[in-house]
């Protein structure tokens, strides 16, 4: 029973969640001189001996960088081989919400050799997300279910409580949030990055930086482009001007299209234990039906958050699930339990008080980036969502329906960042053929925006996270060899 309560347990995570005006603020903006750094042992289990941790200032607001200031907290793990060291490699995490403070024990310990001795492995909790100076919306614990933070509509297609909810919490974030949860935005969190950079004595940082972390990775990149050494983006996002972060909620629509027949295809495999159905068509109608019964019949789950299992809570799980190939069993497991009325024992959440941060962080980043590319208008939504549940059902219109920036009550304090190919060639895109959440069809507009600036590596491979995780041993080679010696390939590259 492992893989389920493996795939379940990420219903409760918050760290998928996708959810005056001031002149753009220029690199010089960032170049303040942080005190010499003090480094302590870190905290928390599990980490490696080797990591230390200490925190950095920077300013609240950086069109103020006399004003108030923030703690961003860091860590890292020195180079393995001193006489190798070349400099510092940021790893950028996912989100918006998600922390790489511990990533220097974790991930980091996967890089080969001669990527460990050639870097200090750099981990940092971004603006607003624990220990870093925190901040939260104060929400209800109901509408901290990523089945409800993820805009999900009624059974019917009616998105009357998604507006009503956008409503809830958007006011609670402006009640609760404070000041920080004004400043707390992409751009800003790549000005931290140029202040850490600053803080560790660097001339250049290289980084690698994974799914939303691609995005902050570009526009890191394209804020200070000769503070860049190498720049790895990993499972990459769509970097539209406009929409921003509602162009990746739109692309998950695309995204599990794309996965969903490699699900359907292990689970109508013969001798497979979980099997669901006899033919990847059958998996497929067999998913549908269950979540249109689960609609008209939620089955009580006591303990969850919500606690019965609808139909919006499966497509939720089945969403995580196509995120990693090694989740396919409990998706599987889950539906044939469902099948027989029953279901599995509740999946243990985080904190609360972990939930109402990363909630926070999320939304402000989101809604922050991307106010203005939310309609205010009830019918457009609706529109969208009506045309994405008849073209894309196993989404049932979720991707273009209206998150917590439909009511989000400040109006934006810089427009986007416009990543553009102006800047040194020195990045390297890698990506998944098939991707659930950063789809290639939207990595592919991030590889058309970097132009001269990149090469893109497209691995023949399913699931998220490419380099080191879901991706293949020909991709891993080729980003290895980059961040190693500087060698990338000459052209763009399928690896099979």
């Amino acid at each position: 029973m492992k893989p389920m309560t493996k795939s379940l347990a990420l219903i409760a995570s918050a760290s998928g969640i996708v959810f005056g005006v001031l002149a753009p603020l220029t690199a010089s903006a960032t170049s303040g001189m942080s005190a010499p750094l003090k480094w302590t042992k870190c905290e928390g289990t599990g980490l490696d001996p080797r990591q230390e941790c200490a925190t950095v200032e920077v300013p609240m607001d950086y069109a103020d960088p006399q004003g108030p200031t923030i703690d961003v907290a860091i860590s890292r793990i020195p180079s393995e081989k001193p006489s190798a060291r070349r400099g510092a490699l940021m790893l950028i995490a996912g989100g918006p919400g998600g922390s790489s403070l511990n990533d220097p024990s974790g991930k980091g310990q996967k890089l080969p050799q001669e990527v460990r001795d050639a870097y200090d492995l750099i981990g940092f909790a971004p603006r607003g997300l624990a220990p870093s100076t925190s901040a939260t919306c104060g929400i209800e614990h109901a509408d901290l279910a990523i089945s409800a933070s993820r805009p999900w509509p009624a059974p019917d297609g009616s998105i009357t409580e998604n507006l009503v909810y956008a409503q809830r919490v958007s006011d609670a974030c402006a009640r609760n949030g404070g000041e920080l949860i004004r400043h707390i935005s992409s751009a800003n969190e790549a000005r931290d990055i140029d202040r850490i950079r600053a803080a560790l004595g660097e001339r250049k940082i290289s980084a690698w930086g994974v799914s939303y972390g691609t995005y902050v990775g570009a526009v890191y990149a394209e804020l200070f482009p000769q503070r860049t050494d190498r720049i790895v983006l990993d499972s990459n996002d769509n970097p539209d001007p406009v929409k921003v972060q509602r162009a990746w909620l739109a692309a998950h629509e695309r995204g599990v299209e794309d996965v969903f027949p490699e699900f359907a295809k292990w689970a109508s495999t013969p001798g497979n234990p979980d099997r669901v159905a006899e033919t990847p068509a059958g998996v497929r109608t067999a998913f549908l039906d269950l979540a249109a019964r689960l609609d008209r019949e939620p089955i009580p789950w006591p303990g969850a958050n919500p606690p019965a299992l609808d139909g919006n809570v499966l497509r939720q799980t089945m969403l995580n699930t196509m995120y990693d190939p090694d989740d396919f069993p409990g998706l599987a497991q889950l539906m044939l339990a469902v099948q027989k009325g029953t279901v599995p024992p509740a999946p243990q959440s985080p904190p609360e008080e972990v939930l109402q941060n990363v909630y926070a962080v999320a939304a402000g980043t989101i809604c922050n980036d991307s106010a203005s590319a939310w309609p205010a208008s009830a019918d457009a939504y609706q529109k969208d969502v009506f045309e994405s549940r008849a073209k894309y059902p196993l989404t049932a219109g979720m991707p273009r329906n209206a998150m917590i920036c439909a009511a989000w009550p400040y109006e934006p304090r810089e427009a986007p960042v416009r990543i553009t190919d102006e800047g040194p060639s020195n990045v390297l895109l890698v990506q998944n053929e098939r991707d659930p959440a950063t789809p290639l069809s939207g990595a592919l507009k991030m590889r058309a925006a970097l132009g001269k600036r990149a090469v893109m590596v497209v691995n023949d491979s399913t699931g998220h996270d490419a380099y080191l995780a879901n991706g293949n041993a020909c991709g891993d080679r080729t980003v290895s060899r980059f961040l190693a010696t500087g060698e990338r390939p000459s052209r763009d590259t399928y690896c099979a």
